[in-house]
């Protein structure tokens, strides 16, 4: 069997430098790592993953926690983590919460977490001081994606919730609307999200800009599903009186609000329009007009951001590969630890907004 030492003779330089080498750290020059690989590959010989990680001192892995893989967004972003991972020589331990609090708990106060990973990733995982102070403990670098919590010394990629839902609901009132409900998150969720308050804030906000007072009968909260989007609806519309609109907190909520005013009789955009937040992959299918967040390009970033100090891949998180992928107008990381990264949400218009007929 080939071994390493084999490799460096051929080849001319240390065991060391051959490791080095071959893991694709910057410090060997570009042609001592041709000559390195050429070698290897003329004795035919493989890395053992395992033993360069030991070597190192790491486990080569990083784990990534999601409320739930089963959702659109999270799935997107989880997705765009993993291939970016795996080009980068890490494996990926997904740990899905599935909407339960005691795993949540489990998972992150984990006090051997530290000897599975090298790093962290939260997408959209709320946090509590207790969950903060065991994530200090555990001493490993980790990102936030989506997420309302900050961790101290962790850098955070999300959207601007609030500025999406008031740009949702401008869109509505541009047409002429002004009776616009807003259907949300359930705030019986066992994992506390903080999203959906963010959008109900930008929902009003943009009425009281037009001069309208929120209705509290026109904002029905439920899950940030297609069921929960139809449940909300059907119990807007046994309230009397139906909107002229509907901003709905996510896309897979405003496609249960298309099926249940179509199920009542009513037109899209006709009767009642309809927006979301997303750009689910299915938006284009329905004609769903709604706010487009780069689910792919967040992970994709926060995966970047925290794999590069550990592969020696760049200085920051806007070098390196993957760079063509991530939407214009990002802004740049914050010099102080926490600063959030927020990348640009667009407006999409399709067939189901229109302006309201007249009564």
């Amino acid at each position: 069997m080939t071994k390493i030492d084999d490799v460096a003779r051929l080849a001319g330089v240390s065991t060391a430098t051959v490791s080095r080498a071959l893991r694709g750290l910057p410090t060997v020059s570009a042609a001592t790592r041709r000559r390195v690989l050429a070698a290897a590959e003329q004795l035919e010989y493989a890395v053992s993953p395992s033993a360069s990680r030991l070597a190192g001192g790491r486990t080569g892995a990083i784990a990534v926690v999601v409320p739930r893989i089963t959702r659109w967004f999270f799935g997107t972003v989880v997705e765009s983590v993993e291939e970016f991972v795996h080009q980068s020589g890490y494996d990926l331990l997904l740990h899905n919460l599935g909407g339960r609090e005691q795993t949540r708990q489990r998972v992150l106060r984990a006090a051997n977490l530290h000897k599975r990973v090298d790093a962290i990733m939260l997408v959209a995982t709320p946090l509590r001081s207790a969950d903060l102070t065991a994530l200090a403990k555990l001493k490993l670098p980790g990102v936030t994606v989506s997420s309302g919590s900050v961790v101290p010394g962790w850098p955070c990629v999300r959207i601007d919730d609030v500025d999406a839902a008031r740009t949702a609901t401008r869109h509505l009132l541009g047409l002429g609307h002004r009776r616009i409900a807003h259907i949300s998150g359930d705030p019986d969720d066992e994992l506390a999200f903080t999203t959906h308050l963010d959008r109900r804030r930008g929902w009003r906000d943009a009425l009281r800009e037009a001069g309208l007072d929120p209705d509290p009968a026109l904002d029905v909260e439920s899950q940030f599903t297609i069921d929960g989007g139809t449940r909300a609806t059907a119990e807007l519309l046994r309230r009397g009186d139906p909107p002229t609109a509907i901003f709905a907190a996510c896309d897979e909520m405003a496609m249960g609000a298309m099926t249940a005013l179509r199920d009542a009789g009513l037109r899209v955009p006709q009767d009642v329009s309809v927006i979301g937040v997303d750009d689910h992959d299915l938006a284009r299918v329905v004609g769903l007009s709604t706010i487009a967040q780069p689910a792919a390009e967040q992970g994709l970033l926060a995966a970047r951001m925290l794999l590069d100090p550990l592969v020696g891949g760049g200085p920051g998180p806007t070098g390196g590969p993957g760079d063509d992928r991530l939407p214009a107008g990002t802004a740049p990381a914050g010099d102080t630890p926490g600063t959030p990264v927020i990348l640009p949400t667009r407006l999409i218009v399709r067939e189901s907004t229109a302006p309201p007929r007249a009564h």
